[in-house]
């Protein structure tokens, strides 16, 4: 085996699954007329749906989606943007959730050097949901802002305290959650210590937004009960129960004629508008990142809401093709919107910020993606920063390691929000 294909084999996880060796496919076609087919090719490369794989790929991927920018189509960004917004927003079936709702102060905590307040507000559906929101305690006047997303994480259970706390002693299994994907730190925490207001909030179906068991129908519960979440087992089976719940809350929404993608993006906006309508914040510095679940958020609320001055997107960004041939199996309905591959490839959403300074951050042995998907995706980006002559307003790292945001990722990140909203 070439090192060129033991290399794909490794970045796209399908060593020891085996590859079809081209004196096979050829044989076949010669025996089923199938002679010059353009899907027969000399060695096909597995992937999640077979044989259907290529030609499912060429529906969307034979050229340039139409309304990408890299399109020679468009040349003026500003309509390009404000058609392509409207398009996608169709799409997704985007909510109006109403007006800004009141918010509750239920404490107010000094620790680690920061204010932390813990609130709440209650949208039109669902109950209400748990934000807190982190400051430097001898901060002054108006600061710059970041919305803090959090991650997916297989664990619907938790939300805001996967990345923020407002005390020391924390379940051991948010001390695990911090150690596995931060390096042990509360990132939103760390942000607000430079000198921040920053906000995290469960958003729709985790933390505080759940679906609880009880609110479902007995036969739907999978014979377990959540009340007790003293329990770590009882935890870990709420979370597997919340997983396959998935598919069930995705296939709802689009018969509500919207999408799960809607549904968070809504809740994103609203948090972002209590954020930016706080007196302790300027609204012309706003930002937002996330890692994994949450940096897919950070491409759907940077890439369609022009409030958000700058972004980091940490663990999620690559090319419809990964999810189509080979991730798709790894990730959340979080991600899809019918119909949107054949107008707009997956970078393509987060390009809608340009010429807004825009950054990536990925890791190079992250299994959820392969790597030339994700180098793919980077090329994608820097074209459209390029064309609209805001090349110094994106920057892609790769990091070695696995899926994570650790503590040199962080540093980065951190220094682009400096860079970009302290100016």
């Amino acid at each position: 085996m070439n090192k060129d294909r033991r290399e794909f084999l490794k970045v796209t996880g399908l060593t020891g699954m085996g590859v079809f060796s081209g004196n096979i496919w050829e044989l076949y076609a010669q025996n089923n007329d199938f002679k010059g087919h353009q899907f027969i090719t000399k060695e096909l490369q597995l992937n999640l749906i077979g044989p259907y794989g290529p030609w499912a790929n060429s529906l969307y991927n034979e050229k340039i989606p139409s309304l990408s920018f890299r399109n020679d189509t468009f040349s003026d960004l500003n309509n390009w943007r404000n058609l392509t917004k409207e398009r996608m927003k169709e799409r997704m079936g985007v909510l109006d959730i109403g007006e800004v709702p009141k918010v509750t102060v239920h404490q107010v905590i000094r620790y680690d050097g920061l204010i932390c307040e813990e609130i709440s507000y209650q949208l039109p559906f669902g109950r209400p949901t748990k934000a807190v929101v982190l400051k430097p305690e001898n901060a002054s006047g108006k600061l710059p802002a970041v919305l803090g997303l959090h991650c997916h994480g297989g664990n619907k259970y938790l939300g805001l305290d996967k990345i923020a706390k407002t005390k020391d002693d924390v379940p051991e299994h948010v001390k695990a959650h911090h150690a596995t994907y931060y390096e042990g730190k509360a990132w939103a925490n760390e942000l607000a210590k430079q000198g921040y207001v920053v906000m995290v909030h469960d958003t729709f179906a985790f933390g505080s937004r759940r679906v609880m068991l009880e609110d479902v129908p007995v036969e739907r519960r999978s014979g377990i009960s959540e009340f007790d979440m003293t329990k770590q087992s009882n935890i870990d089976s709420y979370n597997s129960w919340a997983s396959d719940h998935e598919s069930i809350m995705a296939k709802s929404l689009f018969c509500a004629g919207t999408s799960w993608p809607a549904v968070y993006f809504a809740e994103d906006q609203m948090a972002l508008s209590i954020l930016s309508s706080r007196s302790d914040v300027d609204p012309d510095r706003l930002g937002c990142a996330g890692l994994s679940g949450g940096g897919l958020r950070t491409v759907m609320l940077g890439g369609l809401d022009p409030r958000i001055s700058c972004s980091v997107c940490v663990g999620f960004m690559t090319t419809w093709t990964d999810f189509l041939l080979y991730k798709s199996y790894t990730h959340t309905w979080m991600i899809y919107v019918p119909l949107l591959p054949r107008e707009l490839d997956f970078p393509d959403i987060m390009s809608l910020r340009a010429p807004l300074p825009t950054m990536v951050l990925n890791d190079l042995e992250d299994n959820l993606f392969t790597l030339n998907e994700m180098k793919k995706a980077d090329k994608m980006l820097q074209q459209v920063f390029d064309k609209a002559g805001a090349s110094d307003k994106y920057k892609c790292s790769f990091y070695p390691g696995p899926h994570k945001f650790d503590m040199a990722m962080q540093k980065e990140a951190f220094e682009w929000f400096d860079r970009w909203l302290k100016a």
